[in-house]
């Protein structure tokens, strides 16, 4: 089935027009579509049509995804009236892009930018387990103990988290692990720590279901994700 969409839509959430601006482009005769000028903003186009506006030219892409590497001190929010936000860093001006999920202010690492509503909710739906993997370095010693809390599912207070694997890579002063999640509750990773005595100091998501970070990619920096990429996300058995 062929999506259809506004050409003033189109143009507006791609950031290349506001609406208006397109009714003024179409009036001037400086918008083509297919090399043939537009006779009316509401007409409709899909993502095969070529599109030409004040000269430059144009491909209306329906959804678009991108992988940031998250660098701390960027809030996880499409928009923010003090802090600078996940969605600043994407060039192009795409004012229809969000973040799948959030990673505190704090972590960095893998973080999934779409305008694609349904998969976001694939991917953040809490019936759908979708594992998480994050690299962790915490103050003192990681103990045994921690490992059999953690994969029988610990309690904090009266909130129950659900079993997470833990791999313990270095043990010391501060200590080193990756740890996998399949929910994504308020400063998890942190408060399962700090309840067995160890603080958190540093932490990056590595992968979320089957897409794994980049690690070529510089903290700060996207890019779109391949056709592969997108499927190892979608496919999440």
């Amino acid at each position: 089935m062929t999506d259809f969409i506004r050409l003033d839509k189109a143009l507006s959430n791609m950031g290349a027009a506001s609406r208006r601006e397109v009714k003024e482009a179409v009036k001037k005769g400086k918008i083509l579509v297919n090399g043939i000028p537009a006779k009316n903003s509401d007409m409709k186009i899909t993502g095969e049509d070529e599109l030409v506006i004040n000269g430059i030219p144009l491909k209306y892409k329906k959804y678009e995804y991108y992988m940031l590497n998250k660098p701390a001190g960027v809030i996880s929010a499409t928009t923010d009236s003090k802090e600078r936000t996940v969605t600043d860093l994407i060039s192009g001006g795409r004012n229809d892009l969000f973040p799948v999920g959030r990673l505190d202010k704090d972590t960095v690492g893998l973080l999934v930018i779409t305008n694609d509503g349904a998969l976001a909710h694939e991917l953040l739906s809490p019936v759908k387990h979708v594992k998480k993997t994050y690299f962790v370095r915490v103050e003192g010693r990681i103990s045994e103990e921690t490992d059999k809390k953690f994969s029988a599912g610990i309690c904090i207070g009266s909130e129950q988290f659900q079993p997470a694997e833990l791999v313990i890579l270095k043990n010391g002063e501060e200590s080193e692990a990756e740890i996998t999640i399949y929910e994504g509750k308020f400063h998890q990773i942190k408060r399962m720590f700090e309840a067995v005595g160890n603080r958190v100091i540093y932490l990056k998501r590595l992968s979320m279901g089957n897409l794994r970070l980049d690690e070529s990619l510089p903290e700060g920096n996207y890019r779109e994700l391949s056709e592969d990429e997108l499927q190892q996300l979608k496919y999440r058995q």
